[in-house]
């Protein structure tokens, strides 16, 4: 089977006059530009254990694919500010899947990262009837100058 053991937590922005450059620096920024990134949908694996970033880039090798949740925002709008949010809601029975929720948007001084644990909260507690022991989020703002991306990411180890 192919579950994550490991996962870590991650963000990142960058600014270019070209779009996809201002995406892999947001990438270096958040240290995964390395890898060949497979976003898949919003599930905290049952017994997944969270690893800092320094201790799961050290288990991924450059080129590797790698499976992430991922939320990504790119604007031009000089001035503006966005936003990119990872929540998550992990519960107490590690036997249990948990929730990871990505949002992403224009950032007009709102608490973005508590939206998006709120959301994982409630998918968690509609799934199993439980409140979550855990929740948290990792959050990156920046404002906007030529193109800027911001990002942030659950990536998964095996």
């Amino acid at each position: 089977m192919l579950v994550p053991k490991k996962v870590f937590f991650t963000a990142g922005a960058g600014s270019h006059e070209d779009e996809l450059v201002s995406f892999e620096l947001a990438l270096r920024d958040a240290g995964i530009e390395r890898f060949n990134l497979v976003p898949v949908s919003s599930i905290f694996p049952p017994q997944c254990e969270i690893i800092g970033i320094d201790d799961g880039l050290r288990e991924l090798y450059p080129g590797q694919v790698v499976f992430c949740v991922m939320s990504r925002e790119t604007s031009n709008e000089e001035g503006k500010k966005i936003y990119a949010s990872v929540g998550a809601a992990i519960p107490e029975d590690s036997s249990l899947h948990g929730y990871l929720t990505e949002y992403h948007g224009e950032y007009t001084g709102e608490d973005v990262g508590r939206k998006a644990e709120e959301s994982a909260a409630f998918m968690l507690e509609t799934a199993f009837g439980i409140k979550p022991a855990k929740t948290f989020n990792v959050t990156k703002v920046a404002e906007v100058k030529d193109y800027t991306t911001v990002v942030a990411a659950a990536v998964f180890v095996f």
